[in-house]
């Protein structure tokens, strides 16, 4: 089963926002769908579980509303869109698990990326269900079950193949400013029969992105050119002005599906508006999504 999808990423809001906060998000991405011309293309929204991480996140990070509470106030203002989500396994033992996917399940998610620890800890240091695990034990509770893909990290092929041997069903890019997933599927295509669906993953980048840098921080990776050539992009898109912006990313885009849709990967896309969404930002998936698009 694939998701086939086109998925809009919506982050909760804070608790302290609440749900006057969460309803305004659900009814900017109605009126921008329709300025646009994608309503009714988007299929998925796609809430991601947020937990505390590094203390020097551009952005603070304070409590946010549940992704089961976060769904259940706009999914009435958002008809005709499904769910999916990620979900942290690392910090829950394996029955308290179970009941949260569950109850993920019966609220309606149709997907669940299951995420590890954060990046100031080492794998396996969490006392709960570690997600490689939670592929394999979940197995008849989730249907679409999800790892997160990151091109540029080093032996990232590997942890794919062995994640697909767990029981992974597809795998969501981190955000793309390069295409070195091209190569990275191409290889993996070489190297293994696994053909897990792709969800591709998009970001728009604001001007805004010059003075805070939380799209610098989220892909970072100290030490590696590649992402240092990504973050080279994030920069140069910030200071773009919009149509030329509208060009960097629609060639991007190009490049990636030219690239991979041959590779016998399904193949979804993920669009995500770092800093929420915007007219600027959907005016520019748009123009992405004439270019191809899931059918």
């Amino acid at each position: 089963m694939t998701l086939n999808t086109i998925a809009l990423e919506l982050v909760p809001p804070n608790t302290e926002d609440g749900r006057e906060r969460a309803l305004e998000d659900a009814r900017k991405v109605v009126r921008y769908s329709a300025e646009s011309g994608l309503d009714g293309r988007l299929r998925h929204v796609m809430i991601p579980g947020m937990i505390a991480e590094d203390d020097d996140r551009p952005v603070a990070m304070k409590p946010k509303l549940d992704v089961l509470d976060f769904w259940s106030i706009i999914r009435p203002e958002l008809p005709g869109l499904r769910g999916l989500c990620t979900q942290v396994t690392a910090f829950m033992d394996e029955a308290s698990l179970r009941r949260r996917l569950t109850s993920l399940r019966d609220a309606g998610m149709e997907g669940v990326v299951f995420v590890g620890v954060p990046r100031t800890m080492n794998d396996g240091e969490g006392s709960g269900v570690a997600p490689t695990d939670a592929l394999s034990i979940y197995r008849d509770l989730v249907i679409n079950r999800g790892v997160i893909v990151i091109p540029t990290r080093d032996g990232e092929q590997g942890r794919l193949d062995f994640k697909c041997n767990r029981g992974a069903t597809y795998g969501m890019t981190q955000l793309l400013y390069s295409d070195a997933i091209v190569r990275f599927l191409t290889d993996f295509a070489k190297n293994t029969d696994h053909r897990p669906e792709i969800l591709l993953s998009f970001g728009f980048v604001p001007k805004v992105e010059s003075r805070v840098g939380l799209i610098n921080w989220l892909i970072q990776d100290p030490g590696n050119a590649a992402v240092a050539r990504e973050q080279e992009v994030v920069k140069r898109l910030a200071g773009a002005e919009p149509d030329q912006k509208r060009r960097l990313m629609v060639d991007l885009y190009r490049r990636v599906i030219d690239g991979v849709a041959e590779l016998g990967f399904p193949l979804s896309i993920h669009l995500e508006a770092t800093y929420g969404v915007s007219g600027p930002a959907f005016q520019t998936f748009a123009e992405m999504l004439a270019y191809w698009s899931p059918a």
